[in-house]
């Protein structure tokens, strides 16, 4: 399936797990099962940032979400500069273990750029290691 397929299509429908309507009377959670149903080409940096926060899609998310931080590595969501990286730093340790190229791709996109990310208040926490 090429990238331009996965993003015409929606979370649910690449994962083929359809969720029922949430019960719960929480915005993160109504959020997410919406944007599960939103076409990934239609993703904006804050839908970007909170289902990769929630580590949701991430193998369909990932390529978009790299294309944003190469036009701005610190492309905002709703909340600071940067929050997208900080997103995608925190993502868990399986991730990176099993898309070890797309960890090295983060990597040489913020390879050099550690001052201006304490500048910015974004942590890598165990990323490099």
């Amino acid at each position: 399936m090429s990238n331009q397929d996965r993003e015409s299509n929606t979370i649910e429908i690449l994962e083929n797990d359809f969720w029922d309507e949430s019960s719960l009377d929480s915005y993160l959670v109504t959020t997410c099962h919406k944007l599960r149903k939103k076409p990934i080409s239609e993703f904006e940096i804050e839908d970007l940032r909170i289902m990769i926060s929630q580590n949701i899609g991430l193998k369909f998310l990932f390529p978009l979400a790299v294309e944003k931080l190469k036009e701005d590595i610190f492309a905002a969501g709703d909340f600071y500069d940067g929050d997208l990286l900080q997103a995608i730093l925190n993502v868990e340790n399986n991730f990176w273990i099993n898309n070890l190229e797309l960890k090295v791709e983060i990597e040489n996109l913020i390879l050099g750029k550690e001052d201006e990310m304490k500048n910015n208040n974004i942590k890598s926490n165990n990323f490099f290691k």
